[in-house]
Parts: structure tokens; sequence; C-alpha cells
């Protein structure tokens, strides 16, 4: 996690919820109330987003005293109690929807990345996420992919190649695309190519790719396939792969499965807040 990068986002994210001043908390407490909240767990999942709880209250009130009892990837039932944060109850409920709303989703993230990587427990298939999540805020959708047991795909498009039916259209062919990619790089960046055929998959090996990438295929035609992949080259599985049929893809023998559900279309874990002024629960 790049902290300096952390510290920039939240910033972005209070100024955009807070604004000029949190009217309800203003208006209704003074500077000198004090309380607390316990962050709980609602249901089972994976916890993901400590440093989003300690940076993120932090940045608003350097004064308030964080207790984390959970670490990133720790396995939460519901009612499990998450981090106690107490202090002014201005700075409390000012920070409480933006990391709320983070954690929860990282948490999500992480839940469904931990359920993927159980599915292919006995097989030499790793999962990765894809470029598919949420603007802004790829740094941490990524790292709760890999706090759930999960690896990362590229960060971006600048460090690696990834050649698509698109590029290799425009190119005019695979052997193309990668001639023309692999003259303008340097040995540290690899090429992705992406395949829907035999045929193709036959001309990406010819023309050197260092991953393979079988879109869309379904596990028994990888599995036919993969016998013509050379050891030196890595192998992808992506496109209609869910939970539900994960393991048919694990046990083909990829190497690696990407899964854009990942972060696309997370479900947010959920947890809640419990809130006590001067001893009394509200």
């Amino acid at each position: 996690m790049n902290h300096i990068q952390l510290k920039e986002m939240l910033k972005q994210f209070f100024n955009e919820d807070i604004g000029d001043g949190d009217l309800s908390s203003e208006t209704i407490f003074s500077s000198k109330e004090k309380g607390s909240f316990t962050f709980y767990a609602k249901e089972e999942g994976i916890f993901c987003g400590a440093d989003i709880i300690e940076t993120g209250f932090h940045l608003l009130d350097p004064t308030l005293q964080i207790t984390l009892l959970k670490e990133d990837g720790d396995e939460l039932r519901k009612g499990d109690q998450i981090a106690v944060i107490e202090g002014s109850m201005r700075s409390l409920l000012s920070g409480e929807r933006v990391i709320l709303n983070l954690i929860q989703r990282m948490s999500g993230i992480a839940t469904n990345a931990r359920k993927a990587v159980e599915l292919t427990k006995g097989t030499k298939a790793k999962i990765c996420d894809t470029r598919k999540t949420m603007p802004g805020l790829r740094m941490l959708d990524k790292y709760a992919v890999r706090t759930g047991g999960a690896y990362n795909h590229r960060s971006g498009l600048y460090d690696c190649i990834m050649l698509k039916d698109n590029h290799i259209a425009l190119a005019g062919s695979i052997t193309k695309a990668v001639k023309l990619a692999r003259s303008k790089i340097s040995h540290t960046v690899k090429i992705e190519v992406e395949i829907e055929t035999k045929e193709q998959l036959l001309e990406a090996i010819e023309a050197g790719a260092d991953i393979i990438m079988f879109d869309n295929r379904t596990p028994e035609e990888i599995k036919a396939w993969l016998p013509l992949v050379p050891e030196h080259i890595a192998t992808e599985a992506s496109g209609g792969i869910t939970l539900d049929n994960l393991q048919s893809y694990a046990k083909s023998g990829v190497e690696w499965i990407s899964l854009g559900f990942l972060t696309h279309s997370v479900k947010a874990l959920d947890i809640s807040a419990l809130v006590k002024r001067k001893d009394v629960e509200q």
C-alpha cells in the first residue's frame, strides 16, 4: 500500500463529503464532546481496510485514539468487533461514512477473492484480478484482492502489453502485432496475447508471446489446447468465469484465471458502527 497516495486519496474523499464543514455534527455537538465508535461485522467475511481506519481518522483528527482488533486478511464472524475509535464526536461522525464505505468495499473484494482461492485448492491455477476496477480506487481494489489471497494482473496500461482482438485486427495479424510491440519495448515488459481459436493459439506461440489468454473458451477447449503451449509461455483463462464454474476451469490445467467480478460487481461486506456518547449507547 502506497501510504502517500492513500493520504492524497482520502483527502479528496473527505473534501468531497465534508466540503466547508459537517453541518449535522457541528450544529449538534460542541468541539469538546467525546464519544466512541466500535466497528463490527454484521456478516461473515474477510476484513480489509486497517490502513483506511488508521490513516483516515488520524487525517481528520490526530488526537483520536484507535484500537484495531482485526488485521487485514482476518476472518470475520457476525458480531465480531473490528476496531474502536475514541475522541471528538465531531471528528468521529465526519469520518464515519467515507471510511465505512471504503472498508466495506475492500472487505467485500477480499471476501470474494478468498472464496475463489479456496475453490482452486488442489490445482495449479492461481486467481488474479483485472483492470475492471472502480476508477480512482484501483490501488485499494487491488490491495483488497491480495488481502484475500489472490494476485494482481497488470496495474494499468503501462506495465504489460495485452494484445486484444482490436489490437490484432488493426495491426493485421497476431504475428504483426507481436513483432511491432516487441520492437519497441525493453526485455522487462511481457506481451500477452488474447486468443479464441486453435489457429490463433498456434500463431501466438510462433510469434513469441510471453502469455496466452484463452478468452471465453470452455474448460474442455483449454484442456485440449494446453499441450500445444510450450512450458515457457504462461497460460491464462478469462471471460465468463464465475464462482459456480471456477473449479472446472481450475481443473483444466491453466496456470492463471483472471476474474473481473472480483472488483467490477463486488457486494460490499456489511460493517456497521456502534456509537457511544457519555457512556450512553445511541
